[in-house]
């Protein structure tokens, strides 16, 4: 079960971390994973955004994640903490 206390601890957490280099990697089911690298850019009461750089099409978009994908580990966040601003 997911305790309210758990996510606000990890709210409050991740939100130090605002501004970091970051790399999330999603379990999209049926053995597909999906990693990103970006700048952890806003943490609201429910989600955060990671603003992503696509090389491919260079372009700028934006993805957000629930607290709770990394609690049931949907999502795995990875903060550098050598490139905090």
């Amino acid at each position: 079960m997911i305790i309210q206390k758990d996510i606000s601890k990890l709210k409050d957490y991740i939100d130090g971390f605002v501004g970091a280099k970051v790399k999330v990697k999603a379990n999209k089911g049926r053995k597909r994973i999906d990693e990103n690298v970006g700048v952890l850019e806003k943490a609201y009461p429910n989600v955060f955004v990671v603003k992503v750089n696509d090389e491919t099409c260079s372009t700028e978009r934006r993805l957000s994640y629930n607290y709770t994908d990394i609690i049931t580990k949907s999502i795995e966040l990875t903060v550098h903490r050598d490139e905090i601003n």
